[in-house]
C-alpha cells in the first residue's frame, strides 16, 4: 500500500527511508513538538519550500532543464491569492478564484516561454526565462493599482485561517487551537498530495521519457519522442506546482509582495536546495528544504550561543559572530557539495548500493 502510495519510487536506502519518516513525523506534529511562534512559521516554510523545489527539480533534475523562471509562476500564485482575497474579501470562494486564476496565468506564459523558448540552446534559454523573470517583478512593482506596488498586499483570510479563530475552550497538548494551526495543516495536506503527485508524474511513462531526454535528447529524438513537446509540457507541470506553492506562501502570510516571492535570491535559495538534497529525486527536495531552512532559520542563533560561550578566548566571538551567518552558511553549503557530490540522497543511495552488491554476489 504504501509501495504504491509512493508511485513504487522507494528511498533505496535504509538511513534514507529513516530520514523521511523522522521528516513526515516532525512537520505533521510540528505545531505540537515545536510550539512558538519561529518553529512554527519554520516548519511552514519547510513545506512551502518542498513543493517549490520538487517542482523545479521535476524541470532541472528529471528533464535537465534550466529555467531561472521558476520563482515568477511562484509570485503569480502567491498574487493570485493576494488580489483576488483584497477584491472579493475574506472567503473561500476567493481563495478558490485567486488560485484558478493563478494557475490559468502560469499555465499561458509557461506555455508561451516553452513554445517560444526551448528550441534554443540551454544557456539561451536560461538567460530568456531570467529576462522574464526580472521583467515580471519589475511589472508587479509598477502595477500598484492591482499588486499594491512594492508595498505589497496585506489582505484577510476566511474565519477557519485567521490566527483569532479558537474553537477550543482548552489548550491540546499544551498549545491553543486557532486559525494558525488550521492554516499550517491545510499546508501540510497540500504540500503532501502536491509531492504524492510529482511522484507519480516521475515514476510514469511520461516521466521516464523526460529523463531520457535528460540523458540524450537527440537519441530521444531519433526513436520516435516529440522532444519539444515532452519539455514543454514538463516546463508547464512545473511551474503549475510552483504556482501551488505560492498560493500556500500567500495563505501562511497574508501578505504578498515583490521581494517575498519574486526576489532573485529565493531562485537562488531554490538551485541551492537541488544541489545539497540531490537532483532528480523527488525526495531530495525534502531533505534539502529540511536541511536549509533550519540551517537559515537557526545558525544565527547558534552562532550567538557559539560566540558568548568563547568570550574569553582571542577571535573566535569575532569568527563566531552572528552577523557572519551568511559566510557559515556559504562554507556549510561548499562542505556539502565537496563530500556530497550527487547530494544528500544521491550519496545514501549509492551507499546503500555499494553495500547490497557484494551481499548479492555472496548469494549467487
Amino acid at each position: 500500500m504504501l509501495s504504491r502510495l509512493i508511485s513504487h519510487d522507494l528511498p533505496r536506502s535504509r538511513i534514507l527511508a529513516v530520514l523521511l519518516v523522522l521528516v513526515f513525523l516532525g512537520l505533521a506534529a510540528a505545531p505540537f513538538l515545536f510550539p512558538g511562534v519561529k518553529a512554527l512559521n519554520v516548519a511552514a516554510k519547510i513545506l512551502i519550500f518542498i513543493v517549490l523545489v520538487a517542482a523545479f527539480d521535476l524541470l532541472l533534475g528529471y528533464t535537465g532543464i534550466v529555467s531561472f523562471a521558476h520563482t515568477m509562476f511562484f509570485g503569480i500564485g502567491a498574487y493570485g491569492i493576494a488580489i483576488a482575497s483584497t477584491r472579493m474579501g475574506a472567503g473561500w470562494g476567493a481563495l478558490a478564484v485567486g488560485l484558478v486564476a493563478a494557475l490559468a496565468v502560469s499555465l499561458v506564459l509557461a506555455l508561451a516561454i516553452g513554445l517560444f523558448s526551448l528550441r534554443v540552446r540551454a544557456i539561451f534559454f536560461a538567460m530568456i526565462t531570467l529576462a522574464v523573470a526580472a521583467a515580471f517583478q519589475t511589472l508587479a512593482s509598477q502595477l500598484s493599482q492591482f499588486t499594491g506596488g512594492e508595498d505589497g498586499l496585506t489582505f484577510r483570510m476566511p474565519e477557519w485561517l485567521s490566527p483569532s479563530f479558537e474553537p477550543f475552550e482548552n489548550d491540546f497538548l499544551g498549545v491553543t487551537v486557532d486559525g494558525k494551526i488550521f492554516s499550517y495543516y491545510l499546508l501540510f495536506v497540500a504540500c503532501v498530495v502536491l509531492v504524492l503527485a510529482l511522484l507519480r508524474i516521475v515514476n510514469s511513462p511520461f516521466g521516464r521519457v523526460l529523463q531520457a531526454i535528460r540523458e540524450n535528447e537527440f537519441r530521444a529524438e531519433a526513436i520516435g519522442y516529440r522532444v519539444v513537446v515532452y519539455r514543454t509540457m514538463s516546463s508547464v507541470l512545473s511551474a503549475l506546482f510552483a504556482c501551488a506553492a505560492g498560493a500556500m506562501l500567500a495563505i501562511w502570510l497574508r501578505y504578498n509582495g515583490p521581494d517575498t516571492t519574486l526576489s532573485f535570491e529565493i531562485m537562488m535559495d531554490v538551485l541551492l536546495i537541488v544541489v545539497i538534497g540531490g537532483m532528480g529525486t523527488i525526495y531530495g527536495a525534502v531533505i534539502g528544504s529540511v536541511l536549509f531552512v533550519v540551517a537559515q532559520s537557526y545558525l544565527q542563533d547558534l552562532l550567538r550561543l557559539g560566540s558568548e560561550a568563547t568570550a574569553s578566548i582571542p577571535l573566535l566571538p569575532a569568527l563566531l559572530s552572528p552577523d557572519r551567518w551568511l559566510l557559515w552558511l556559504g562554507l556549510l553549503f561548499v562542505l556539502s557539495v565537496y563530500y556530497f557530490p550527487t547530494g544528500v540522497v544521491g550519496r545514501l543511495r549509492s551507499r546503500a548500493l555499494a553495500r547490497s552488491a557484494p551481499a548479492a554476489q555472496r548469494h549467487d
